[in-house]
């Protein structure tokens, strides 16, 4: 295992979307989702090791989520993980661990990546991100994962690539043409037809030279406001560059800017488990078209729905199909598939009924 790996885990956002069993206490990544009896963060951190040794594994999370890091991962000492005093998307914290870790390693190969994705092939999995860190130490390349899409999903980013091959040793390698961010349908279904479109995968790397090369070329506010920062370096200065910091995301910020991007055509069976619905899409189902998590489930009549309660819950549900059921702690949510874009609706509902209860 090459000692120049090192790895970049996004963990501070707060899932909103899978409320309730995602919470502003902890989040998806702090949860087992997928019902595979590891949390999205620890499945995130096992994809990792496999190519960089644990050492190099940093995980970038909101201050208040530390506790939380620390103990489901807790072979990770104190300055790999990253404190954010502030939510302010994702190119400050990557500017932010990325001069934590040239500190650490000015010869640095970098993947990013965030902490709540579903991968089902792992080996096809690693051995793209092993071909990616084998480019990316050899050129100043940032080079990202695109997924051959299967559905004109508009949920998802869109990536274009050359069709002619960056390099004629690397098989499925080629130079980006544009970005597109989640196109509506029709947009969406000419890509898939088009043969020369890919699901942008949020999922990139790059070596350190090229990182600081590409903060400084088209976010040089943010490169000069961490440049000088290291492991050491006071907290309070942390909060004071972020409480300046402008919020912004590495993809529109940097990647979508560049002209030195380059994606690998990959097919290793991948989902952002986004939401309720790309849930289901990507949990195993029964007979039925259920996607059951939750070990005390009984179901009569009930089809293609989304079950998602504690193993200790028992629960027995009858004639409902096309519903979400989810319960976490105190809350029970029980609504139509076609209702998720309502969720956030429904709990900021609930926090001022509760709110009122408590007065």
């Amino acid at each position: 295992m090459n000692s120049n790996n090192y790895c970049i885990i996004m963990a501070g956002g707060v899932g909103g979307r899978f409320w309730p069993m995602s919470t502003p206490s902890c989040p998806k990544q702090f949860l087992d989702i997928l019902g595979t009896g590891d949390t999205m963060l620890q499945t995130t951190v096992k994809r990792f090791e496999r190519v960089c040794p644990r050492e190099n594994i940093f995980v970038v999370t909101g201050i208040i989520y530390r506790s939380l890091v620390k103990e489901q991962i807790p072979f990770l000492k104190d300055y790999q993980i990253i404190c954010e005093p502030l939510r302010r998307n994702t190119a400050p914290c990557i500017a932010y661990a990325g001069v934590i870790i040239k500190g650490i390693n000015p010869d640095a190969n970098i993947i990013v990546s965030p902490s709540d994705h579903a991968i089902f092939n792992l080996e096809k999995f690693t051995n793209l991100i092993e071909k990616a860190l084998s480019v990316s130490t050899q050129h100043d390349w940032i080079i990202t994962l695109g997924i051959e899409p299967t559905t004109p999903n508009t949920k998802y980013g869109y990536i274009q690539f050359n069709e002619e091959l960056s390099l004629p040793t690397q098989q499925n390698l080629h130079q980006v043409i544009t970005f597109t961010e989640k196109p509506p349908f029709d947009m969406a279904q000419q890509f898939i037809n088009s043969g020369d479109f890919l699901w942008n995968s949020g999922i990139f790397i790059w070596n350190i030279h090229t990182m600081e090369s590409a903060f400084n070329t088209y976010l040089p506010e943010l490169y000069e406001a961490f440049k000088d920062v290291n492991m050491h370096t006071p907290y309070s200065t942390i909060e004071n560059i972020y409480s300046l910091c402008q919020s912004i995301s590495i993809d529109y910020g940097v990647i979508e800017k560049a002209s030195n991007v380059h994606v690998i055509i990959s097919d290793f069976g991948w989902s952002d488990v986004e939401t309720w619905a790309s849930l289901y899409d990507t949990h195993i189902k029964d007979s039925n078209g259920n996607a059951i998590s939750g070990n005390n489930v009984i179901t009569y009549d009930v089809k293609n729905s989304v079950i998602h309660v504690p193993n200790t819950k028992k629960v027995i549900l009858q004639g409902l199909e096309n519903f979400i059921i989810a319960e976490n702690q105190d809350v029970l949510m029980i609504c139509n598939r076609n209702a998720e874009h309502r969720i956030f609706k429904f709990a900021s509902d609930m926090e001022m009924k509760t709110r009122n209860n408590n007065k």
